[in-house]
């Protein structure tokens, strides 16, 4: 059974902190990969945490492994601009999911 996970990835080292999101290598091939997997259901939410090196994304997911398999088809995990830095079970406690 599907349930949500919080998945943090953090820029990796070729990550190019004086370029923007869209000057990264690559951008257009992993929007594209991005965009897919929210038209899957698979990410739910997502986003950069300002003022970090994080970006934020809610999944549904059968397991912790699955949601890691799933983001090593990004272009940019293989290019080290994103790595996967942790990924919990989301419990939503408080308020209600659309």
């Amino acid at each position: 059974m599907s349930q949500l996970f919080a998945v943090i990835r953090t820029y990796g080292p070729a990550w190019q902190s004086s370029c923007t999101l869209e000057e990264q290598p690559a951008w257009d091939a992993h929007a594209a990969f991005m965009d897919s997997l929210v038209e899957e259901g698979f990410v739910v939410v997502g986003g950069p945490l300002e003022g970090t090196l994080d970006v934020l994304l809610i999944v549904h997911s059968e397991s912790v492994q699955e949601a890691m398999a799933r983001f090593t088809a990004d272009p940019w995990t293989g290019m080290d601009l994103l790595r996967i830095s942790q990924i919990a079970p989301w419990t939503i406690r408080l308020g209600k999911w659309r």
